[in-house]
């Protein structure tokens, strides 16, 4: 099993979850993060870490976030590995709680 980033995190990447991360499973875009289904060891630390709410156990993903387990494994497969926090985007703050955008998802 595996843990998956959800809408949550679009235009707000928040990376606290990044250094707590003990398989360096995770992957950087544009304006996201994605987990790497062939990395992550489902340890479950990154959850508490999200600001956004955006991290679920595969088995945990809302019903209307399914699409992102598949969105996860896609995106991880071209992006490249993150292993430290950066600062999140500029906006953030204000994107955090907003919901349905997946259209501003940046492949």
């Amino acid at each position: 099993m595996t843990h998956v980033v959800t809408e949550s995190c679009i235009r707000c990447r928040y990376t606290d979850c990044v250094d707590v991360c003990p398989v360096d499973c995770f992957r950087v875009g544009p304006n996201f993060l994605a987990i790497d289904p062939d990395e992550c060891i489902d340890c479950a630390v990154c959850v508490a870490e999200c600001p956004a709410n955006a991290i679920f156990a595969e088995e945990d993903v809302p019903s209307d976030q399914q699409n992102f387990i598949k969105i996860n494994a896609d995106l991880a497969r071209k992006w490249p590995s993150i292993t430290k926090t950066v600062a999140p985007l500029a906006d953030a703050d204000e994107w955090k709680d907003v919901k349905d955008k997946l259209q501003f998802l940046e492949r």
